[in-house]
């Protein structure tokens, strides 16, 4: 595999940790949001990195290669990003053990979907791998179903503004992270339809969208959605 990939995604998601703290809020309401959001790419570029060296990369006897960092980095990554939404559906707001049941339901769900990929990707028999990468599916859909139903419900209940944001926020990530399963499905972890250097280029491009596009994204919807919901209080933050 060419490391030029590797090497680049390292270079991008270490700037990009740094931008994005630099230029994000330090303070309450949004402060906590810069702190995970420009976590998640530092802890990509260290993902990259290990890949650029070889680290975690399994061979497969076909000859196809798993890149277990990738596994890991986005086992950390997606419960942040995750969190993230969490705690704009409530924004400051709902009970310790509500907030804390949610967090835990869909991070459960956001690993074991992680980890049942990863068990699908190393698996040999074709029944095996794809019975995995089916319950990896139900467990994805599953975090879609709590972000999509019971959380979105919160976030409108939190008004016009703050659920406006947290619907674009869950639009832009559903969008992207849909297209993972897919590129896997095609990928040389699964039907082998393209090669490993186009599904590497591919997972870069999504992992820059949306780790780093949506870190932008996501804390541009916040500020105005808390400027608006703090002009329909009659206050300022």
């Amino acid at each position: 595999m060419d490391q030029t990939a590797f090497l680049l995604g390292f270079a991008i998601m270490s700037l990009a940790s740094l931008a994005i703290y630099a230029t994000g809020k330090k303070t309450p309401p949004s402060g906590h949001h810069t702190l995970l959001h420009s976590s998640v790419p530092f802890i990509a570029a260290t993902a990259y990195l290990a890949m650029a060296f070889g680290i975690g990369t399994l061979l497969k006897v076909d000859g196809s290669a798993v890149y277990v960092a990738r596994y890991l980095d986005w086992s950390v990554t997606t419960p942040i990003l995750l969190a993230g939404l969490v705690l704009l559906a409530f924004h400051e707001q709902g009970r310790t053990g509500e907030v804390g049941g949610h967090l835990t339901a869909i991070i459960v769900l956001d690993v074991l979907m992680i980890v049942t990929g990863l068990v699908s990707a190393l698996a040999g028999p074709p029944l095996i791998k794809w019975v995995w990468y089916a319950w990896s599916c139900v467990a994805f859909l599953s975090v879609l179903y709590l972000l999509w139903g019971p959380l979105r419900a919160k976030a409108v209940e939190r008004g016009a503004a703050l659920g406006g944001a947290y619907n674009k926020n869950l639009a832009f990530l559903t969008v992207i992270w849909f297209l993972y399963p897919i590129v896997f499905l095609v990928g040389p972890e699964g039907l082998k339809i393209i090669s490993d250097p186009a599904s590497v280029w591919a997972i870069l491009i999504m992992d820059v969208l949306a780790k780093v596009v949506y870190a932008f994204y996501a804390a541009s919807n916040l500020e105005k959605a808390l400027a608006q919901h703090a002009d329909s209080r009659g206050d300022r933050w």
